[in-house]
């Protein structure tokens, strides 16, 4: 859970930036969240998790 949390701070964060420097557009930025979110209720939303957990478990081996 806290990774995820993290990761939900990173991402949007990083979106943030985007916006500001002007490298995404706001219409850019809406899709970005709309795929985010449409995404995370198919299902392919599992595969994604496991994924991210690999790489979470993975990082801090480094």
């Amino acid at each position: 859970m806290s990774f995820s949390i993290s990761a939900l701070l990173l991402f949007g964060l990083l979106l943030g930036m985007l916006i500001r420097s002007k490298s995404v557009g706001a219409g850019a930025a809406i899709v970005a969240v709309l795929f985010g979110y449409y995404l995370s209720h198919t299902p392919a939303a599992p595969a994604i998790d496991q994924v991210m957990a690999t790489l979470a478990d993975v990082v801090p081996d480094m």
